[in-house]
Protein backbone atom coordinates (compact mmCIF):
# COMPACT_ATOMS: atom_id res chain seq x y z
CA UNK A 1 0.00 0.00 0.00
CA UNK A 2 1.06 3.56 -0.62
CA UNK A 3 2.01 5.63 2.42
CA UNK A 4 0.47 9.05 3.01
CA UNK A 5 3.88 10.56 2.27
CA UNK A 6 4.05 8.80 -1.11
CA UNK A 7 0.47 9.82 -1.92
CA UNK A 8 1.33 13.42 -1.12
CA UNK A 9 4.21 13.21 -3.60
CA UNK A 10 1.91 11.88 -6.31
CA UNK A 11 -0.59 14.66 -5.62
CA UNK A 12 2.20 17.21 -6.02
CA UNK A 13 3.22 15.55 -9.29
CA UNK A 14 -0.34 16.00 -10.56
CA UNK A 15 -0.50 19.64 -9.44
CA UNK A 16 2.87 20.36 -11.08
CA UNK A 17 1.79 18.61 -14.30
CA UNK A 18 -1.44 20.59 -14.43
CA UNK A 19 0.48 23.83 -13.94
CA UNK A 20 2.83 22.90 -16.77
CA UNK A 21 0.15 22.12 -19.36
CA UNK A 22 -1.72 25.28 -18.36
CA UNK A 23 1.42 27.42 -18.68
CA UNK A 24 1.98 26.31 -22.28
CA UNK A 25 -1.64 26.85 -23.33
CA UNK A 26 -2.81 23.25 -23.65
CA UNK A 27 -5.71 23.66 -21.20
CA UNK A 28 -7.11 27.21 -21.50
CA UNK A 29 -8.82 28.62 -18.38
CA UNK A 30 -10.31 25.63 -16.52
CA UNK A 31 -10.70 23.33 -19.53
CA UNK A 32 -9.29 19.82 -19.65
CA UNK A 33 -8.30 17.47 -16.85
CA UNK A 34 -5.38 15.33 -15.73
CA UNK A 35 -5.01 12.17 -13.69
CA UNK A 36 -2.46 9.62 -12.64
CA UNK A 37 -2.66 6.12 -11.23
CA UNK A 38 -0.80 5.06 -8.11
CA UNK A 39 0.73 1.73 -9.22
CA UNK A 40 0.81 0.45 -5.62
CA UNK A 41 -2.67 1.19 -4.29
CA UNK A 42 -4.45 1.45 -7.66
CA UNK A 43 -6.01 4.75 -6.59
CA UNK A 44 -6.61 7.34 -9.30
CA UNK A 45 -5.64 10.92 -8.51
CA UNK A 46 -7.76 13.40 -10.45
CA UNK A 47 -7.99 17.14 -10.94
CA UNK A 48 -11.31 18.67 -9.81
CA UNK A 49 -14.06 19.91 -12.09
CA UNK A 50 -13.83 23.46 -13.46
CA UNK A 51 -11.08 24.68 -11.13
CA UNK A 52 -8.37 27.21 -12.07
CA UNK A 53 -5.02 25.51 -12.58
CA UNK A 54 -3.10 28.47 -11.19
CA UNK A 55 -4.94 28.01 -7.87
CA UNK A 56 -4.70 24.23 -7.71
CA UNK A 57 -3.00 22.72 -4.63
CA UNK A 58 -2.61 19.16 -3.39
CA UNK A 59 -5.64 19.72 -1.12
CA UNK A 60 -7.79 20.11 -4.24
CA UNK A 61 -6.76 16.75 -5.76
CA UNK A 62 -9.25 13.91 -5.49
CA UNK A 63 -8.48 10.22 -4.99
CA UNK A 64 -10.90 7.77 -6.64
CA UNK A 65 -11.07 4.02 -6.85
CA UNK A 66 -11.53 2.33 -10.20
CA UNK A 67 -15.30 2.21 -9.70
CA UNK A 68 -15.35 6.01 -9.42
CA UNK A 69 -15.95 6.23 -5.68
CA UNK A 70 -14.31 9.29 -4.11
CA UNK A 71 -11.89 8.00 -1.47
CA UNK A 72 -10.40 11.35 -0.51
CA UNK A 73 -10.95 14.99 -1.45
CA UNK A 74 -13.64 17.59 -0.93
CA UNK A 75 -14.05 19.03 -4.42
CA UNK A 76 -16.20 17.77 -7.27
CA UNK A 77 -14.31 15.32 -9.51
CA UNK A 78 -13.80 16.20 -13.15
CA UNK A 79 -16.93 15.46 -15.15
CA UNK A 80 -14.75 13.30 -17.41
CA UNK A 81 -13.37 11.18 -14.60
CA UNK A 82 -15.29 8.16 -15.92
CA UNK A 83 -13.42 8.46 -19.22
CA UNK A 84 -10.10 8.35 -17.37
CA UNK A 85 -11.29 5.38 -15.33
CA UNK A 86 -12.25 3.50 -18.50
CA UNK A 87 -8.70 3.98 -19.76
CA UNK A 88 -7.15 2.76 -16.52
CA UNK A 89 -9.49 -0.21 -16.54
CA UNK A 90 -8.56 -1.34 -20.04
CA UNK A 91 -5.06 0.03 -20.60
CA UNK A 92 -2.76 -1.37 -17.88
CA UNK A 93 0.15 0.50 -19.49
CA UNK A 94 -1.48 3.86 -18.65
CA UNK A 95 -0.31 5.53 -15.45
CA UNK A 96 -1.00 9.11 -16.53
CA UNK A 97 -3.68 10.80 -18.65
CA UNK A 98 -4.15 14.29 -20.05
CA UNK A 99 -7.33 15.58 -21.65
CA UNK A 100 -6.36 18.88 -23.27
CA UNK A 101 -7.79 21.49 -25.63
CA UNK A 102 -4.90 22.60 -27.88
CA UNK A 103 -5.93 24.96 -30.68
CA UNK A 104 -4.32 23.22 -33.67
CA UNK A 105 -5.34 19.77 -32.49
CA UNK A 106 -8.90 21.09 -32.14
CA UNK A 107 -8.61 22.36 -35.71
CA UNK A 108 -8.21 18.78 -36.89
CA UNK A 109 -10.96 17.75 -34.49
CA UNK A 110 -13.49 20.06 -36.10
CA UNK A 111 -12.35 18.86 -39.54
CA UNK A 112 -12.65 15.24 -38.35
CA UNK A 113 -9.24 14.73 -39.95
CA UNK A 114 -6.60 12.45 -38.35
CA UNK A 115 -3.13 13.89 -37.80
CA UNK A 116 -0.68 12.08 -40.06
CA UNK A 117 2.64 10.95 -38.52
CA UNK A 118 4.76 13.46 -40.43
CA UNK A 119 7.26 13.96 -37.62
CA UNK A 120 9.32 11.25 -35.92
CA UNK A 121 7.96 12.41 -32.55
CA UNK A 122 4.42 11.49 -33.58
CA UNK A 123 5.51 7.92 -34.20
CA UNK A 124 7.64 7.76 -31.05
CA UNK A 125 5.04 9.22 -28.66
CA UNK A 126 1.71 8.34 -30.25
CA UNK A 127 2.63 5.17 -32.14
CA UNK A 128 1.37 6.38 -35.51
CA UNK A 129 -1.42 8.52 -36.90
CA UNK A 130 -3.56 10.33 -34.32
CA UNK A 131 -7.11 9.08 -34.98
CA UNK A 132 -10.34 11.04 -34.52
CA UNK A 133 -13.21 9.75 -32.42
CA UNK A 134 -16.67 10.70 -33.76
CA UNK A 135 -18.42 13.33 -31.67
CA UNK A 136 -20.33 12.16 -28.60
CA UNK A 137 -20.95 13.58 -25.11
CA UNK A 138 -17.83 12.79 -23.11
CA UNK A 139 -18.94 12.26 -19.52
CA UNK A 140 -19.56 8.50 -19.44
CA UNK A 141 -17.49 5.37 -19.11
CA UNK A 142 -19.08 4.11 -22.33
CA UNK A 143 -17.60 7.13 -24.09
CA UNK A 144 -14.24 5.97 -22.73
CA UNK A 145 -14.74 2.44 -24.05
CA UNK A 146 -15.77 3.74 -27.48
CA UNK A 147 -12.75 6.05 -27.48
CA UNK A 148 -10.43 3.15 -26.68
CA UNK A 149 -11.84 1.21 -29.64
CA UNK A 150 -10.84 4.12 -31.89
CA UNK A 151 -7.41 4.48 -30.25
CA UNK A 152 -6.40 0.85 -30.50
CA UNK A 153 -2.79 0.67 -29.33
CA UNK A 154 -2.13 4.40 -29.92
CA UNK A 155 -1.31 6.72 -27.05
CA UNK A 156 -3.45 9.64 -28.20
CA UNK A 157 -6.79 10.34 -29.83
CA UNK A 158 -8.63 13.46 -30.99
CA UNK A 159 -12.17 13.96 -29.74
CA UNK A 160 -14.15 15.39 -32.65
CA UNK A 161 -15.11 18.99 -31.83
CA UNK A 162 -13.73 18.59 -28.29
CA UNK A 163 -9.98 18.40 -27.72
CA UNK A 164 -7.86 15.30 -27.28
CA UNK A 165 -6.69 12.68 -24.81
CA UNK A 166 -3.18 11.31 -24.35
CA UNK A 167 -1.87 8.62 -22.05
CA UNK A 168 1.54 7.45 -20.95
CA UNK A 169 3.44 5.14 -18.65
CA UNK A 170 3.91 8.21 -16.45
CA UNK A 171 2.10 11.52 -16.25
CA UNK A 172 5.23 13.17 -17.67
CA UNK A 173 5.03 10.90 -20.73
CA UNK A 174 1.33 11.68 -21.18
CA UNK A 175 2.15 15.39 -21.07
CA UNK A 176 5.01 14.88 -23.55
CA UNK A 177 2.64 13.02 -25.88
CA UNK A 178 0.10 15.84 -25.62
CA UNK A 179 2.74 18.40 -26.57
CA UNK A 180 3.90 16.29 -29.51
CA UNK A 181 0.34 15.90 -30.83
CA UNK A 182 -0.11 19.68 -30.80
CA UNK A 183 3.29 20.22 -32.46
CA UNK A 184 2.34 17.65 -35.09
CA UNK A 185 -0.99 19.38 -35.67
CA UNK A 186 0.73 22.74 -36.15
CA UNK A 187 3.31 21.22 -38.48
CA UNK A 188 0.67 19.38 -40.53
CA UNK A 189 -1.49 22.49 -40.84
CA UNK A 190 1.42 24.66 -41.96
CA UNK A 191 2.72 22.05 -44.39
CA UNK A 192 -0.70 21.77 -46.03
CA UNK A 193 -0.51 25.49 -46.85
CA UNK A 194 2.51 24.81 -49.08
CA UNK A 195 1.62 21.51 -50.72
CA UNK A 196 1.21 17.85 -49.93
CA UNK A 197 3.48 16.84 -47.02
CA UNK A 198 5.86 13.91 -47.43
CA UNK A 199 5.19 11.22 -44.87
CA UNK A 200 7.82 9.05 -43.18
CA UNK A 201 8.13 5.82 -45.19
CA UNK A 202 6.26 2.97 -43.52
CA UNK A 203 9.36 0.78 -43.53
CA UNK A 204 10.76 3.01 -40.77
CA UNK A 205 7.64 3.10 -38.58
CA UNK A 206 8.47 -0.01 -36.55
CA UNK A 207 11.90 1.40 -35.77
CA UNK A 208 10.41 4.62 -34.35
CA UNK A 209 7.32 3.44 -32.50
CA UNK A 210 8.19 3.42 -28.81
Amino acid sequence: MTSSRDLAGLKQELVDGAALVASIGLVPLTQGNLSLRDPDSGLILMTPHDYPYDQLTTDDVLALDLAGEVIAGEREPSHESQVHLAVYERRPDALGIVHAEPIYTNLFGVLHKPIAPLHVGTLIDVGGEVPVMPFAPSGSRQFGYDMLDVMGDRNAVIWANHGMLALGGTLAKAIHCTVMVEISAQLYHMALQHGEPHQIPERYHDLLVG
